[in-house]
């Protein structure tokens, strides 16, 4: 767990209905197959020691006794596997029979849970033979002479001692589907991980409900979600079971079986640190921890030492996206481009139309920032009914235009029906080296910058006479780096782009180019040639007539600096982590090239927080956002030395 992870499973192993050696067997081997997988927790289905379908013979002191006399058993079976298990059985106490989960840990009966709401109801007829729990439940019950005092109750969480964050509670099946679970008050009580042992019969359309309301559970309470599902070698006699497991982490499926699939094991890698980083940052989770659970939860605690991966076994068992912010089916990313266009155009509307502003003003570049932001500022046009001709795209032509990006420029302006203005500001930017004393022969930061602020000073002009505003064309990503120039490009009156990542805006720009392929192919091609067009802020003079400044030559590649803006900013992680996340992804570079830029990115994204301290307004479209009026309040002058120093030892 050096970064958080913690490897669980679900299993539902074959068994015979009411033959409880045959399934202890089949449990133990499944135990010791999954530990020598990695898992640290083992799930199993509701009663399978017993299985779940075993009717009246539940009543039966027989099997109830050899269900006890199993599970210690099974406790002593695995009691070298390093792994927490948590499997069910029928348990009589005084004068009930309860639907129980047992949790074991090397060898031990940690604790005994018993089932809280008992369906009665279709083909439920649980209450047949189960009680539901009274508040007057004893403490402590008595097994064997092994176990004579296991502790027992609802009211129960198991707790890694070593201050992982590993806390486990414990629901079975039908306590999900109630209005209240269970795991709501074993979540505020402190549980990182739920596990459901469950025995849920598959009829049409129960495995989506199921599924969605897994989903919802594990968001709702920021909490991995294990449901193991009792499989298909349960009594036919009425109804048919499938092995459906799943294992969930705040609302994303990491893991699931196929219905009626014969290998039903699944394995995940839950991310604790993520789950505790999130709880933390979503205040409200604590204000309602804070005023619940009138009776406090004990806490069982254990010295957890999960399973040490090495091998093949070392691999992470999750999907970790290289691009956060992108989804990854055409699907999906196309349905999120149209949310963020939509967004960003309905934030710039808004302000249009609450300023009673006929015109705007942006500058045109030919490259995909200012692209996407036009063709928002567009649309956001279209929903006022203003006329597109009261956009005026500007092209400031300098010494590193080249005859590319500027015809690109020109043709995006005229096709979309904007008013195009063309201002060469090379003479004005000389008269103004003069002044400063600036040799134009030295490419310097003063010979780059003086160009950007010109450029802004035209366009922050030009919005005067026309009684319009200026559009902020700078994305998140140039955020995040301060790679724009201070009171330049990164001043405007409104920028639509300032929480869009550099790796969304160039789907975004292509999501356009697709939807106008059918209606304007000109302005499709258009935008096609600007998506193969190298990003540059072209301050430099070109070499041979081709682009001569690459920005990813000079701070590293985007969608590495994105990746790391995401986990830094939505989860807290340490640079260690990220560097981790980065390895265990398809990001195609070595490490250490990822270990390279990620230095630049800490070094940077310190360094260049005056600039977001003063960041014009912009709607905020995704999770992450580096607006101080919303999501992001850093002081300009942080040290970034412990980050600096944690890199350091990376190396």
């Amino acid at each position: 767990m050096n970064y958080g992870f913690l490897r669980a499973g679900c299993c539902s192993p074959s068994l015979a209905v009411g033959d409880c050696a045959c399934n202890a067997d089949r449990i133990i081997d499944a135990v010791r197959s999954l530990c020598a997988e990695g898992a640290s927790l083992v799930v199993f289905p509701e009663l399978c020691i017993t299985s779940y379908t075993c009717g009246d013979l539940f009543l039966q002191r027989t099997l109830q006794l050899s269900a006890v006399e199993q599970l210690e058993r099974i406790a002593k079976k695995t009691a070298s596997c390093a792994a927490v298990i948590t499997v069910g059985l029928p348990l009589a106490v005084d004068g009930a029979l309860y639907n129980t989960a047992a949790v074991l840990y090397k060898g031990k009966i940690l604790a005994l849970v018993p089932k809280t709401f008992i369906p009665n109801y279709s083909e439920f007829y649980e209450r047949r033979y189960f009680s539901p729990p009274p508040r007057n439940l004893p403490k402590t019950v008595f097994l064997s002479e092994k176990n004579p005092s296991v502790p027992f109750g609802t009211d129960i969480l198991i707790e890694d001692k070593n201050n992982s964050g590993f806390v486990l509670g414990i629901e079975i099946c039908e306590d999900v589907w109630v209005p209240e679970p269970p795991s709501v008050s074993a979540c505020l009580g402190g549980a990182t991980v739920i596990a459901n042992l469950s025995a849920s019969n598959e009829v049409i359309g129960k495995a989506e409900y199921r599924r969605t309301l897994i989903q919802s559970q594990s968001a709702r309470t920021v909490c991995a979600y294990l449901y193991a599902d009792a499989c298909r070698d349960e009594s036919t006699q009425d109804l048919v079971f499938a092995s459906h497991n799943i294992i969930c982490e705040n609302g994303a499926i990491l893991a699931q079986s196929e219905l009626f699939s014969q290998n039903n094991a699944v394995l995940a890698d839950i991310d604790i640190e993520r789950l505790n980083q999130e709880r933390r940052r979503t205040t409200t989770f604590a204000q309602c921890a804070a005023g619940s659970n009138e009776v406090p939860f004990r806490r069982i605690q254990i010295d957890f030492a999960p399973v040490t991966l090495r091998g093949k076994n070392a691999r992470l068992l999750r999907f970790i996206d290289p691009h956060p912010f992108v989804p990854e089916g055409e699907t999906e990313r196309a349905v999120r481009c149209r949310q963020v266009i939509e967004l960003q155009a309905q934030g710039l509307a808004k302000r249009l139309r609450h300023i009673h502003a006929q015109s705007a003003v942006i500058g045109l570049s030919g490259g995909l920032d200012s692209t996407l932001a036009f063709l928002v500022t567009c649309k956001a046009f279209d929903m006022c009914g203003i006329d597109r001709k009261g956009i005026c795209a500007v092209t400031m032509p300098c010494f590193g235009t080249t005859d590319r990006t500027y015809s690109n420029a020109v043709s995006l302006a005229n096709e979309c029906g904007a008013a195009l203005r063309e201002i060469p500001i090379a003479d004005s930017v000389r008269l103004h080296f003069k002044d400063i004393g600036q040799d134009e022969n030295v490419h310097d930061v003063t010979y780059e910058n003086c160009q950007a602020r010109e450029r802004t000073q035209v366009l922050m002009d030009i919005a005067n006479k026309l009684n319009g505003i200026v559009i902020g064309t700078g994305d998140l990503s140039e955020l995040a780096l301060g790679w724009c120039t201070y009171n330049g490009d990164q001043m405007s009156m409104y920028g639509v782009n300032v929480s869009v990542p550099k790796t969304l805006v160039r789907y975004l720009v292509a999501w356009f180019c697709d939807d106008l392929k059918n209606q304007n192919e000109k302005l499709s091609a258009v935008l096609r040639d600007i998506l193969d067009t190298p990003v540059t802020p072209e301050l430099l003079p070109p070499e041979n007539g081709k682009i001569s400044q690459k920005t990813e030559n000079l701070v590293g590649p985007y969608e590495l600096h994105d990746f790391y803006l995401y986990y830094l900013l939505r989860f807290g992680f340490s640079p260690a982590k990220i560097l981790y996340l980065a390895d265990c992804s398809s990001l195609p570079y070595d490490h250490d090239f990822k270990l390279k830029w990620l230095r630049t990115f800490y070094r940077r994204f310190f360094s260049q927080q005056f600039k977001r301290s003063c960041m014009p307004d912009g709607v905020k479209v995704g999770t992450v956002s580096l607006s101080p009026r919303g999501d992001w309040r850093m002081p300009s002058d942080a040290s970034a030395a412990v980050w600096l120093e944690e890199i350091d030892r990376l190396s």
